[in-house]
């Protein structure tokens, strides 16, 4: 009995396995099943971020103190360049080409005398970068009119405490033997 059961199953099993296989086919060559069953992953933001408007801030000339007020405390100094201060920035997200950006400053003593850049955003295409929720359009307006206003009760004044007593002068003495 179990050998015709599993006689007549056998062709069922074999159709199933082969539609699974030829669905695994359908899928994108390049990417494959394992993305798209990717795990979330944050996003790394790593770095300093330098702005086009704090590097054109820095100019040729300035001491190290007002660089760094600028730029901010470099991410890589080297003990075998003394004199060069390296600024990076990397932003890693899923789905999104990884981004990097370098600035490298030189320095002749503690004079600022040349400098390195890629190409930088803005500050405003920046934070827009890192928007990663879509905008929402329909949002009501964010300012309560008087009618509104006059529905709730006004907050009670904070009651008034006595004033605390004056601190005595009389300290005992600190050896309990001496008077």
């Amino acid at each position: 009995m179990f050998d015709s059961l599993r006689f007549r199953l056998f062709p069922v099993v074999i159709s199933v396995a082969c539609l699974g296989l030829a669905a695994c086919g359908s899928f994108s060559s390049n990417k494959g099943i394992s993305t798209m069953l990717s795990p979330y992953k944050i996003d790394k933001v790593q770095g300093n971020v330098v702005t086009r408007e704090q590097l054109a801030a820095v100019k040729v000339g300035m001491p190290k103190t007002a660089v760094k007020e600028i730029l901010g405390t470099p991410l890589l100094t080297s003990v075998f360049h003394g004199d060069r201060w390296d600024y990076v920035f990397t932003l890693q997200r899923q789905g999104i080409e990884p981004q990097m950006r370098r600035v490298a400053v030189f320095f002749n003593g503690d004079t600022l005398a040349k400098i390195e850049a890629d190409e930088l955003p803005s500050e405003a295409e920046f934070v827009a970068s890192l928007k990663s929720v879509a905008k929402i359009d329909n949002l009501p307006p964010m300012v309560a009119s008087e009618e509104n206003l006059k529905k709730f009760p006004l907050p009670k004044p904070a009651p008034v405490e006595a004033p605390l007593p004056p601190i005595s002068a009389n300290y005992p003495p600190l050896d309990p033997n001496r008077k």
